[in-house]
């Protein structure tokens, strides 16, 4: 690719190392990048191969500490080291597991990350107890020598990601695998405001914690909480005075009952029937200004002021 100036709003850029992972921002020098394009660049963890996802700042307008820059473009042999080093990874993946198994090790060891340039090797791993990887490390660094072994710990989300496979809501792909580059926080709160059964059966996914799909509607269904009128409250609609039996928050709607019917009524014809009759009583008022009047309802609302 040859090498152009590029302008100040573009002197950032997005990369991915992997299919659905974490985006991290770099300064493309002189290079004029586009979507799509590999880059070499420096990181923290030696050399690495990664695409371009984004031109420019992200939407948050914040960045992570200072850009790194990118080294160069990638070539066609960089993609074909690329691909011998993913052949590597899984033989190390093998061999770790061979000797975590012959130690007793209590551990699953799910991936092998090689940088770029060889010169470090990530072993990712999970455990629940408490294990002593020392041995472990010793056998690897033996292993692989003249190279920074990394043996990381790794959550049962991130193992889940990894491992891929059907979602536990029946998803051919799970949410982690497919289009997840984060983890938020979740709670059983957010069940609790979605109506949800608090079986930990319907509310758990495969990697044994709350499924992440229960943020996806949470800010929404807190939403119509504050703005719908709560089931069994009496309202006024078009079709009369009615009950609100069920609320309907991807809607922004309740399902209203009115004599024997039922009628699904948007959000901005509902009248919570107490406060229309609470306005109705005060616009029946006579004005208590006496004879500084100026409302209109001095005599009772009649609209009429003595002169």
């Amino acid at each position: 690719m040859a090498a152009e100036m590029v302008s100040a709003s573009e002197r950032v850029v997005g990369v991915r190392f992997h299919p659905v992972g974490k985006i991290y921002h770099f300064d493309p020098g002189p290079y004029a990048l586009q979507v799509g394009d590999w880059v070499i660049v420096e990181t923290p963890r030696g050399k690495q191969l990664g695409k371009v996802v984004s031109i420019g700042m992200p939407r948050s307008g914040r960045i992570e500490g200072p850009l790194r820059p990118v080294e160069r473009p990638a070539t066609n042999r960089d993609l074909a080291i690329r691909k011998y080093w993913e052949r590597k990874e899984i033989e190390a993946l093998v061999v770790a597991r061979d000797h975590a198994r012959q130690l007793g090790l209590s551990i699953k060891i799910v991936k092998v990350e090689i940088s770029f340039d060889g010169k470090h090797i990530s072993f990712l791993y999970h455990t629940e107890e408490k294990v002593n990887l020392e041995p472990l490390r010793q056998r690897l660094e033996e292993a692989y020598r003249g190279r920074q072994v990394e043996l990381r710990l790794i959550g049962p989300r991130d193992v889940a990601k990894i491992v891929g496979g059907m979602g536990a809501c029946g998803l051919e792909t799970r949410c982690c695998s497919l289009f997840l580059t984060e983890f938020s926080p979740i709670s059983i709160k957010m069940a609790k405001e979605q109506g949800l059964s608090l079986n930990p059966e319907d509310i758990t996914g495969m990697c044994g914690r709350l499924r992440c799909c229960l943020i996806y509607e949470y800010e929404q269904y807190v939403r119509a909480k504050q703005e719908l009128p709560k089931k069994g409250k009496a309202v006024m609609t078009p079709h009369g005075e009615g009950v609100v039996v069920e609320v309907l928050p991807l809607k922004e709607a309740a399902l209203v009952r009115v004599g024997d019917q039922l009628h699904e009524v948007p959000r901005d014809q509902l009248q919570p029937l107490d406060e229309l009759k609470a306005l109705q009583q005060k616009a029946e008022k006579p004005c208590h200004n006496g004879e500084n009047c100026t409302c209109g309802r001095r005599n009772g609302g009649n609209g009429e002021n003595s002169g």
